[in-house]
């Protein structure tokens, strides 16, 4: 893979936030954190940290020159805890040294006493205590009661389902420099710049052009950078503004799994109405969320799941509610797929519980309902240019379905202590903000006088490969080579008012806002070509392979000289172009409107083995056949691909996220919390490239890839769930996630 990021990090010389040299004299910060889940501060002495050598500042909520606050969508997160604390890991106070061992004995010095509270840590028990994040919210369409009166079978239910450690490499960091008028550059580990910008400037009390916040690129991210970066960010700026020198912050990796958000936890009723050949006719669904002690992005994480809730099928009569429940844990927040795997878990539960009451296989379900084109979907979009049964079809063939339901029933039968299963999951999973305001991005390009270019965009490149996917774009629209192309860093004072890199946009947003900079000095230089030719049809010029043609005939100028010849003569080699998604909307007075620019579709058939004695899984194969439009670089989008199906297996069979009922983290190290590593992967992964597939919302007609293939994972679950039921078909139905070998085991054997 020609990517100029991946050489840079097997060469070791990828630069990150702790990578970057310190300024003279810079102070580093530790965190002095609440041991309590809930309670009141009644004593906060730090009097002896002041006499500590080296300690620079001690800086609690009263010190904060602007607004304690940074909460994005509801203003109720502060920056440091002042007066009451609401979860484990709370910070209340920052102390600044000139080491980091120094700043971290100082912070043990600090006295606190609390009166405690009793904690909640289950979002059904919040609920009933009345402590919501906000309202809850419906999305409905038809009639639902109607439709259960008119089934056949109805199937009602529960399901629990655990939350995720982002676990990226790099943990989170900022570092700060002041510069003249009070000015503060920040470096951060964020996916969004202007989000650390604004909070910054709220705490700090000054404006946002007084704030420059600067990304290279990020460890890693899976949406555990999209908010949560922010108040380490904004403490460093703090403590530079406090104190006039540089300050850098960069947590732990104890710290990092402990005074961070993970994946949203959710625990769901579902109730589905069928007829007798499977059609589905009616499905409602309530969501409770465990939002943790603040707000971050729960709530639009949440509308993403009523969004998603039927996954990839048509049902004429749909009611679904999300409750947003507080509790005493920290915020839980953005993840790979976005509240939408919830969703679709619960809709894949529904089908497998139904499938059962219905004596058929759950794929037979599946299929026959999956979505046509031109179908309503209930929160008031069609379905367009669907592709679920062409790639359900496909994979079907490709992958020889029928042949595997075969071999997995010969095997069974020939096996007592080893049984194989078989799911398949298809995917419709929408692209763009759900708000749709943040569907906006810049760029600005520059083609300097030698014939290179430089780019600065919004995306934040975290390891997804967006910034080689814009190189992509860039190059060939210049038909120029992808080394004369360079991706700046993402800053906010080059492009402004960023929209975070999430939602798996962007590469689309900026790939645009790239795309259309470029064709802005491409129409200049054809222009100047045809001039420069005596020619008066700049339509007529192209250029192909670094060469000047006309009318299909090669010129004799070349790139190079040609650029240079444009700049004599003052034409001009820069744009800055904006991008906007069109066609999305959404009214929140009626939950109705067309939120998505377009959906992405796709089919696993995922194979699983189960050790009846030991209760240990494996998941034998995943064969994809997903629709990436016209892939702007195979490579990145096939790392993309198998990269999600792992986190997406590791979500639902292996990482166990515990508490306790005091809301201490238990799993607190990579001892006790467990992710795929190459032995949990599974031994054989095809994806094959839906073919013939466009999208015209997309940079050269390409789709979105980021979220919509963790949903695969999915698939393991219920194959695993079917092997399990081929050795003991009255094996414990509970469906709860994730499904570890522990669980595997007491379920095979009934036991609690």
């Amino acid at each position: 893979m020609k990517n100029a990021d991946v050489i840079n990090h097997v060469k070791g010389t990828s630069l990150f936030i702790d990578d970057f040299p310190a300024p003279e004299g810079v102070l580093h910060i530790a965190v002095f954190d609440s041991k309590i889940a809930c309670g009141k501060i009644t004593k906060l002495n730090y009097d002896k940290v002041l006499s500590v050598p080296g300690v620079a500042a001690v800086i609690t909520a009263k010190d904060i020159p602007g607004e304690n606050q940074i909460g994005n969508i509801v203003s109720d997160e502060t920056i440091l805890a002042d007066g009451e604390v609401e979860y484990i890991g709370e910070p209340i106070a920052i102390v600044a040294a000139d080491t980091v061992e120094n700043a971290k004995a100082a912070a043990n010095l600090i006295e606190i006493e609390f009166d405690e509270l009793p904690a909640v840590t289950d979002p059904r028990e919040a609920y009933e205590k009345g402590n919501l994040i906000a309202p809850p919210q419906t999305f409905s369409d038809g009639d639902v009661e109607k439709g259960f009166a008119e089934s056949d079978v109805v199937i009602d239910g529960r399901v629990d389902i655990g939350g995720q450690e982002h676990l990226y490499l790099e943990t989170q960091g900022a570092m700060a420099v002041p510069s003249e008028d009070g000015k503060i550059k920040i470096y951060s580990s964020t996916q969004s710049p202007t989000a650390v910008q604004r909070a910054a400037a709220k705490v700090l009390g000054v404006p946002m052009h007084k704030i420059e916040t600067d990304v290279l690129r990020l460890g890693g991210g899976f949406g555990g950078k999209e908010d949560q970066a922010t108040p380490w960010a904004v403490m460093t700026a703090l403590v530079s503004r406090l104190t006039g020198k540089p300050a850098k912050l960069i947590l732990s990796r104890q710290d990092d799994l402990r005074m961070t958000g993970k994946r949203h936890p959710y625990s769901a009723d579902y109730k589905i109405g069928l007829s007798r050949d499977g059609e589905i006719l009616a499905y409602e669904a309530t969501y409770y969320q465990n939002a943790g002690a603040c707000a971050d992005l729960s709530t639009a994480i949440l509308e993403r799941t009523l969004f998603h809730a039927t996954n990839s099928y048509f049902i004429p009569n749909v009611k679904t509610t999300g409750i947003s429940c507080k509790t005493n844990l920290p915020p839980n927040t953005a993840f790979r797929g976005f509240g939408g795997p919830q969703g679709m878990f619960v809709m894949e539960t529904a089908i497998y519980k139904a499938a059962e009451k219905l004596g058929v296989p759950a794929y037979e379900i599946q299929k026959k309902n999956l979505l046509k084109e031109n179908d309503s979907l209930y929160y008031g979009q069609k379905a367009e240019r669907v592709q679920a049964e062409r790639c359900w079809n496909e994979a079907a063939e490709e992958f020889n379905l029928q042949e595997k339901f075969a071999a997995v029933k010969e095997f069974n039968e020939k096996n007592n202590l080893r049984k194989k299963g078989v799911a398949l999951m298809p995917i419709c999973f929408g692209i763009s903000f759900t708000s749709s305001f943040l569907n906006q991005a810049s760029a600005l390009v520059h083609v300097y006088t030698d014939g290179s270019v430089g780019v600065s965009t919004a995306a934040v490149e975290m390891g997804q490969g967006v910034n080689e996917k814009i190189r992509s774009v860039v190059s060939q629209t210049f038909s120029i080579s992808q080394e004369k192309v360079k991706m700046e860093t993402t800053n906010t004072t080059r492009v402004a008012n960023t929209s975070p890199t999430a939602a798996s946009s962007g590469a689309d947003l900026n790939g645009n806002a790239a795309l259309l900079a470029c064709n802005n000095i491409l129409n200049r230089l054809k222009k100047f070509a045809a001039e420069s030719l005596k020619e008066d049809d700049p339509a007529k010029v192209e250029i192909k392979n670094e060469k000047i043609f006309y009318d299909g005939k090669e010129t004799g100028m070349n790139w190079e000289s040609f650029i240079n010849d444009a700049y004599f003569n003052r034409i001009n080699l820069a744009s800055h172009a904006f991008y906007a998604t069109p066609e999305v909307y959404f009214d929140r007075t009626i939950n109705k409107g067309r939120p998505f620019a377009y959906h992405v579709y796709g089919t696993a058939i995922i194979t699983a083995e189960v050790d009846i004695l030991r209760g240990v899984c494996e998941i034998e194969s995943v064969d994809v056949v997903h629709d990436f439009g016209k892939s702007i670089n195979r490579q990145v989008d096939l790392g993309q691909v198998e990269g999600a199906v792992v986190q997406g297996i590791g979500w639902l069979t292996m990482e166990e996220l515990v508490q306790n009922d005091e809301g201490k983290l238990l799993s607190n190290s990579l001892s006790t919390y467990k992710i795929p590593d190459i032995f949990s992967a599974p031994k054989e992964m095809n994806v094959k490239f839906l073919e013939d597939s466009e999208n015209p919302f997309g940079p050269l007609n390409s789709k979105a890839i980021g979220e919509p293939p963790f949903m695969y994972g999915i698939g393991a679950y219920f194959a695993i769930m079917n092997a399990m039921k081929e050795y003991n078909p009255n094996a414990d139905k509970e469906i709860r996630a994730p499904l570890t070998h522990e669980r595997v085991l007491m379920s095979l054997k009934n036991l609690k």
